[in-house]
């Protein structure tokens, strides 16, 4: 089977159905925190990431789901000047929308009905630290103005309360939607937008890594409790052929499941062993959309400008997930004035 990598086919030479898998050691490998990798992508992510993080600005992590934002929001806490202090993990798309400003400002006693007690906020809670506002696309409309005052006035104004507390926090976002796109569609304010653009890094998903999945591999499987389980090459070879459209969240759990079929007492994982999942048919999607009734051309006109604003203004990338030369693009980027 011939690897489209060079770096993949030095990886795999050696593997033998008879000894472990371990993270391998090359020149071309680097780390930033406890993460390794010896892709391009990677090398500039974490140049990127590192500079960064030796600074105060706000930085917002966008990327597929499954790339690991939460795992680069920590490194660059963990890299930072803020290290020793609180790291606040708050999930916008995770808290009920009625207990969002409570959870994220605090509140006062006899604030509302329950409140019993005084309650510290997400940014109270992170003073000296970092809050990092993970799904930061989902955070209520209603409730962006107030966040927005928080940052520029560095303080916060409890639910109920009548004074405002200075805070000192780093921010750091994530999100795995396309904010550029919610300000269009006025789902999110422009404002804001901005606010937390100072820096935004865009995390590569796998399909664009793949040579760092012989490293990945090992350490998963350590994570899951596992790092004695052998690979043979067929296995790394399946591993690597894939598109993985759920990242390194999705080979997470295909090597979770694969574990439930490994032998016992032999501890080797082959190929059969691995389960993947595809997303939903491309197909069966666009037949429950209402197209019906539209010209044809307005539908591709929709089609490109919205490929464009997922891909960032990418039209390489974009003329890809379209299926069309780039030069096929270019022509109809003309022809519809965009």
């Amino acid at each position: 089977m011939e690897l489209a990598s060079s770096t993949m086919r030095t990886l795999l030479r050696p593997v033998s159905p008879m000894r472990p898998v371990r993270a391998p050691v090359l020149p071309s490998m680097r780390s930033l925190g406890q993460t390794f990798a010896t892709s391009r992508a990677m090398h500039e992510l974490f140049a990127v990431v590192s500079r960064l993080a030796s600074t105060d600005v706000t930085v917002t992590l966008t990327g597929e789901t499954g790339t690991g934002k939460d795992v680069f929001a920590h490194i660059i806490h963990d890299t930072g000047p803020r290290a020793d202090e609180a790291f606040v993990v708050f999930d916008c798309g995770a808290v009920p929308a009625n207990l969002v400003e409570s959870e994220l400002f605090g509140h006062e006693r006899g604030a509302f009905t329950g409140a019993h007690a005084e309650h510290q906020g997400a940014f109270e809670r992170a003073e000296g630290g970092t809050l990092f506002l993970d799904e930061i696309g989902e955070l209520p409309l209603e409730l962006q103005p107030r966040l927005l005052r928080a940052l520029d006035n560095r303080s916060v104004r409890r639910v109920g309360g009548t004074k405002d507390r200075k805070i000192d926090v780093r921010i750091v976002a994530a999100t795995n939607r396309d904010l550029g796109a919610l300000v269009a569609g006025k789902q999110f304010r422009q404002d804001l937008y901005f606010r937390l653009a100072a820096a935004v890094v865009n995390l590569p998903p796998l399909r664009e890594r793949l040579d760092d999945i012989p490293i990945l591999v090992p350490r998963l499987l350590e994570d899951l409790g596992r790092g004695e389980v052998i690979l043979t090459e067929t296995t790394l070879a399946a591993l690597h052929n894939r598109s993985w459209p759920g990242n390194v969240r999705e080979l997470k759990n295909v090597l979770a499941c694969a574990l439930a079929f490994v032998e016992p007492g032999t501890g080797v994982l082959e190929p059969q062993h691995l389960r993947f999942i595809d997303p939903p048919n491309d197909e069966a999607v666009l037949d429950r959309l209402p197209l019906g009734g539209h010209a044809l051309g307005h539908l591709e006109r929709a089609a490109i400008r919205q490929t464009l604003i997922a891909s960032r203004g990418n039209k390489v990338h974009a003329a890809r997930t379209l299926g069309i030369a780039p030069s096929t693009l270019y022509e109809k980027l003309k022809k519809y004035g965009l």
